[in-house]
């Protein structure tokens, strides 16, 4: 009876931990340095639970299975986008995606076209 519980255990932590990219080259979302943020970055590496992930910016970090998860954005998403890359996080809605380009219409009213990398996700 005790394998079974712990096998038991082990398949409900298995089915509750986030799913992640498994493949070097996906999109994925990840919480930079542990961070309240979900940002887009690209899976450079996936090893031994753990996966290295290349942002917009340059950085890289390695984190575990769980601190990334699949690239799952879609149009009408809330997002907050650096506008203009100024430095500024505002809240606003994806109005397109094409790649490494989303459109985003600001709460605001403003409008534009920027790097994916540029945004980021509660």
């Amino acid at each position: 009876m005790k394998s079974w519980i712990i096998a038991g255990a082990g398949l409900i932590a298995a089915l509750c931990t986030p799913v992640a990219a498994q493949t070097q080259g996906d999109w994925v979302l990840a919480r930079y340095q542990g961070g309240n943020y979900w940002f887009p970055g690209i899976a450079e590496k996936v090893s031994g639970g753990k996966i290295t992930v290349a942002y917009d910016d340059g950085d890289r970090e390695t984190l575990p299975v769980g601190a990334v998860r699949p690239y799952d954005w879609m149009i009408g998403m809330e997002v907050e986008c650096n506008f203009q890359g100024q430095g500024q996080w505002y809240p606003g809605t994806i109005s397109s995606l094409a790649g490494e380009r989303i459109g985003i219409a600001y709460d605001d009213g403003d409008k534009e076209t920027t790097k994916t990398g540029r945004c980021r996700s509660r």
